[in-house]
Parts: structure tokens; C-alpha cells; sequence
């Protein structure tokens, strides 16, 4: 069983344990973030593997918008930090239920963000190729 704590994150504070942050407001509340900004939790691990198991729950959460139920606010929506946790509680509980699975959606998820990257880069080489045959073409 995994033990992590979350608390809300403070600017300049180092933290020393294995950690990750979650962003707690705006249309992406829940989305793990491995650098803070001012509206974050951090999650705090005991181990790399806790951490690396924990970021990719909460990650696979905010894609099926799992914490969509919980926003609050009705300019700016936000999760509490009790909300957040009990989300995480409960997917950490199914994950453990069934280790293998969570760790082959874990490996699929991993290699297609990493097409995803490949897909933006082209799209931005695509684009600065257009951009330059532009410049070139106009005297």
C-alpha cells in the first residue's frame, strides 16, 4: 500500500522527499505537474516507485476527467485538496487491485505521450517550414 502525503504547495519551499504537484485550479484541476505553479498541491512519497505510480494515477485521472466532478467555483473552478485525495484514494485502490493492468495502461500511456511529442514537434517543424518559404519567396 502506498503512503503519500498531499498538502498544499507554498512558493519557495525545497521539499526533500520524492514529490510531485497537482494543479488544484482552472478547467485543468488535477493535472500532475513535476514543476509547481501558484495554484498546486504537492504530493509527497516515500520512494520513486510511490511517486512514478502516484503520477501516472493522478495523470490517467485528469485524462478521464475524474476530477471533473469535484470543480467548484463558478468563475474560476478548483478541487480541494480533501476532493483530491479521496480520488487519488480510490484509483490508488483499484490500481492495486489489479497491479498488472495498471502497469501495462501505465507503459501504453507513457509511449503515446511520447508520440504525442513527436506529433507536436513535426507540427511545429511543419509550420516554421511554411513560415520560411514565405520569407523566402517575398523580396
Amino acid at each position: 500500500m502506498s503512503t503519500f502525503n498531499i498538502k498544499s504547495h507554498r512558493q519557495g519551499v525545497v521539499y526533500s522527499m520524492h514529490h510531485f504537484f497537482i494543479l488544484n485550479k482552472g478547467n485543468n484541476s488535477g493535472k500532475p505537474l513535476s514543476v509547481p505553479c501558484p495554484n498546486c498541491f504537492v504530493i509527497q512519497c516515500k520512494t520513486d516507485f510511490e511517486k512514478e505510480q502516484l503520477y501516472w494515477l493522478a495523470y490517467s485521472l485528469w485524462q478521464s476527467k475524474a476530477f471533473y466532478p469535484f470543480l467548484r467555483g463558478s468563475v474560476i473552478p478548483f478541487v480541494v485538496l480533501r476532493d483530491v485525495k479521496s480520488c487519488l484514494l480510490d484509483g490508488l485502490n483499484k490500481a492495486n487491485g489489479n497491479p498488472a493492468q495498471f502497469k501495462k495502461a501505465v507503459s501504453t500511456l507513457r509511449s503515446l505521450e511520447a508520440l504525442e511529442k513527436n506529433y507536436k514537434q513535426n507540427l511545429l517543424l511543419i509550420s516554421n517550414a511554411k513560415r520560411m518559404l514565405f520569407y523566402k519567396d517575398i523580396p
